[in-house]
């Protein structure tokens, strides 16, 4: 807090606060604050006398701003008549806010922009300006089977254009603030320098409502990531109507980030509004004017705003002239608003900055959209609206005779292209452009040899995995390119002994001295540090590992992240992000650590996982594994680096299920990598007059069961090892031969049981290729607190109900 310089003024300010809290309550004192605060009054950060010069020439931006306008709104009409659909009104708002970044601030080769998922139309009416995209291209929108268009921002389905998926709103702001953490993450260890690059996210006032879109803001702040800038349009209408009918969402969002630690920056009025601010009056009802009241001022006529707004307040505008500037003065439709405001956030250091730009939603699309209720779902413009719109926005429009409006376009060598070809290339490039650079990474042997020995004293497959990474992480090629991600519970996965050495990622060090500091495992902090332990939160751990995972996109720089996290804790609580994960086309390891419905001892219903395994099998990108023993984790994790990290870089990501239960490790048998990586391998031969399946822990169970049914009954089964039920499903379903599950079975007879600590369904996943009598075993229903042996036998699944099983499908 400030010195106070003068202590009996301020005394005397209390005072009389204090007689106005008796007299009128705390909510008349509050007022007053908030009306002598010139930081938090409803006005531009930016007086128009403090605005920098604008470098560009605005005559020719705006002829662009036009053209990108109207071929936006004719791309989504002409594809409105196949019924496809799309949206014009968010674009229509947000024009400027692109286009003076496309202009003077997104540098092609150094920036990452995250782009408003509903504006994508404007991104590819921009694109075909600039002669990236065709006519033909455009009237493909959203029919991605003829190569066409995309709806959204969709890295998977148009891999050259497209950098980050955001239209799951709240995923976008909450990816941007990872990502630019990620960037200096990547600087301070010396693996990139990425000074130079910002973080743009270009977000909707609606969709700040999702708790993703804030969740991480606070990081943000703690961390001083002045490479991120948040450009929020608020045109206070969300997909139904108003964002905030009865208060103000610019106020409330100015109260979230500034509590936060960010810079706030406002642009919300227009250049004609600079007289009517004067009054103080005025901005006093602006303030406490509810955002469902001012939309109707937006689509208002001149006398109901001056009954309504300006009663009492003399002003020398007519009607038509308070319907014009009360209607659609707003800092967002103005470039050099917009340029100001984004040179104040640049200009700002060692924080955060959000910029407020106040629109209209549906800006320039005429009176029966503008403001309305139902923008968002208003596809389509009628021939006459078109010809309104071409002639506000002064474009040339040829006759309009047809039935659908035509696309326009200056020319390749007209002024206003070769305008904007210059700009970018001044630049850097296209915006938005993903590009992947092939750089085929060695894998070292020796740590896989290691786990191929097998280990005397029983070790669990999770802490196998652990030791694993923590030898990989030695080598002196590739060692530094491993991201270990945990949620605050590494000593749960016996990651600890990673601390000293690799050290837990901070930009700021470590400014105390640990209380461990004597131990030999004791908590180390650093700048350079490599583990990045994100706090209680599987969402921003998840935003972490999508920044890792496609660095080798966004920044040319392979990186090998690996997530570690309780297994209920993941594709049930953030698969949503792991959607978008595979649509950014992320590679690293998901690791679903203490999996299983019965292997989790004490903790109950909400930690024990059954089902991770069959959500994972419903992501086309992820190969999903359950590996038993040790060498099956080294050989997953082995043949994964070759795939995603390997010359062919594939885009795919893995997820491998391990547990927390210390078990014998064998050595590795031979021959058996090849039923590893396709799914299944004879493990233990026994007669076959059976044919026992397990995957993960349960081929303990499987194994006991086999000795009971030799020794007390005379029957003799073999036991094999199912590392993958959905990758041996998916080879079934898409090869044209004989299926692996078929031709590994070949040659043997008799009924089989599946048995895993998964619910029934996951093995049933093969069940359509096996002739033969099929049972399944599994842990389906709640989870249960109790001994592994007790919560076993609860399910069916313990040794002697597979004993059972076998038995029953014999006779």
């Amino acid at each position: 807090m400030q010195m106070d310089l003068d202590p009996q003024e301020t005394a005397e300010w209390l005072e009389s606060l204090e007689a106005v809290i008796r007299a009128k309550g705390h909510e008349r004192a509050d007022y007053l604050v908030r009306r002598l605060s010139t930081s938090s009054r409803y006005v531009n950060t930016v007086p128009t006398a403090e605005e920098p010069p604008y470098p560009g020439d605005l005559e020719l931006e705006e002829r662009i701003a036009a053209y990108d306008r109207w071929n936006a709104a004719a791309m989504v009409t002409r594809g409105s008549k196949l019924g496809l659909g799309g949206h014009m009104a968010t674009y229509a708002s947000a024009a400027w806010l692109y286009e003076v970044g496309f202009n003077h601030f997104f540098h092609g080769a150094d920036d990452q922009v995250y782009f408003q998922g509903h504006a994508s139309p404007g991104v590819y009416a921009r694109a075909f300006l600039e002669g990236r995209l065709s006519e033909e291209r455009l009237d493909n929108f959203r029919r991605e089977t003829l190569g066409g268009l995309s709806s959204y921002p969709h890295p998977r389905a148009m891999p050259d254009f497209w950098q980050f998926p955001t239209v799951s709103m709240g995923l976008g702001p909450l990816n941007a603030v990872y990502q630019a953490r990620f960037n200096r993450y990547l600087h301070n260890r010396g693996i990139k320098d990425t000074s130079s690059g910002h973080v743009w996210a270009f977000l909707g006032d609606g969709e700040m409502d999702e708790p993703e879109a804030t969740a991480a803001l606070t990081l943000a702040a703690r961390e001083g990531l002045d490479n991120l800038t948040f450009v929020i349009n608020c045109n206070l209408q969300r997909l139904d109507g108003p964002v905030r009918g009865n208060t103000r969402i610019v106020r409330e969002l100015e109260s979230v980030f500034s509590g936060a630690g960010w810079n706030v920056v406002k642009a919300l009025w227009g250049a004609e509004w600079d007289p009517l601010l004067e009054s103080d009056e005025l901005v006093a009802r602006l303030d406490a004017v509810p955002d469902g009241q001012f939309q109707t001022f937006a689509a208002s006529d001149g006398a109901y705003i001056r009954q309504h707004l300006f009663e009492g307040i003399e002003t020398s505008l007519t009607d038509e002239e308070l319907r014009r500037v009360v209607g659609g003065s707003r800092a967002g439709h103005e470039p050099r608003k917009v340029y100001a405001a984004y040179r104040r956030a640049l200009d700002t250091k060692g924080v955060p900055t959000v910029v407020l730009v106040q629109t209209v939603k549906g800006w320039t699309l005429g009176a029966g959209v503008e403001a309305r209720n139902a923008n968002h779902q208003m596809k389509k413009l009628t021939q006459e609206e078109f010809r309104v719109m071409g002639e506000r926005l002064g474009l040339p429009v040829p006759s309009l005779d047809g039935e659908l409006p035509p696309y326009l376009h200056p020319g390749p060598d007209s002024p206003e292209v070769r305008y904007l070809a210059a700009r970018r290339a001044e630049l850097g490039g296209p915006i938005p452009r993903r590009t992947v650079t092939p750089s085929g990474l060695d894998v070292p042997s020796a740590p896989f040899a290691a786990l191929a020995k097998g280990s005397k004293q029983p070790v669990a497959t999770t802490m196998a995995f652990v030791r694993l990474v923590k030898d990989l992480m030695k080598d002196p090629a590739t060692g530094r390119r491993w991201v270990p991600i945990v949620p605050d519970e590494a000593r749960t996965f016996g990651m600890e002994s990673l601390f000293p050495t690799a050290k837990i990622y901070s930009p700021h060090g470590q400014r105390y001295d640990a209380v461990d500091r004597d131990l030999l495992l004791a908590y180390r902090e650093a700048a350079d540090g490599q583990i990045l332990i994100e706090g209680i939160t599987e969402a921003g751990s998840m935003s972490s590992f999508t920044a890792a995972a496609t660095s080798y996109a966004t920044h040319g720089e392979p990186m090998i992240p690996f997530y570690i996290f309780y297994s209920m804790f993941g594709w049930q609580r953030t698969g949503d992000q792991m959607w978008a994960l595979a649509d950014q086309l992320g590679r690293g390891f998901l690791i679903g650590a203490t999996a299983g419905r019965t292997t989790m001892t004490g903790e109950g219903l909400q930690h024990a996982d059954g089902h991770s395994q069959l959500l994972a099998s419903a992501n086309p990108a992820c190969l999903s594994y359950d590996p038993a023993f040790a060498y099956e984790v080294g050989v997953i994790v082995r043949e994964g680096l070759r795939r995603m990290y390997g010359q062919a870089g594939e885009d795919v990501f893995y997820y491998l299920t391990v547990y927390n239960e210390p078990l014998p490790q064998p050595a590795m048998p031979e021959g058996v990598e090849e039923g590893i990586v396709r799914g299944m391998y004879r493990f233990s031969e026994g007669g076959g007059e059976a044919h026992l399946l397990a995957s993960g822990t349960a081929i303990h169970w499987a194994l006991e069961a086999q000795r009971l049914l030799a020794e007390e009954h005379g029957v003799g089964v073999d036991v094999w090892s199912v590392t993958s039920w959905s990758e041996l499903r998916r080879d079934a379903m898409s090869t044209g031969g004989v299926p692996y599950v078929k031709q590994a079975l070949a040659g043997t007879h008799g009924p089989i049981v599946a048995v895993s600590d998964w619910m029934r369904a996951v093995p049933d996943q093969i069940s359509p290729w096996i002739e033969r009598p099929w049972t399944s075993l599994g842990t389906d229903g709640f989870g249960l607190s109790d001994t592994r042996e007790a919560v076993r036998e609860h399910f069916g699944v313990d040794p002697r109900s597979i004993v059972e099983a076998v038995l029953k499908a014999g006779k």
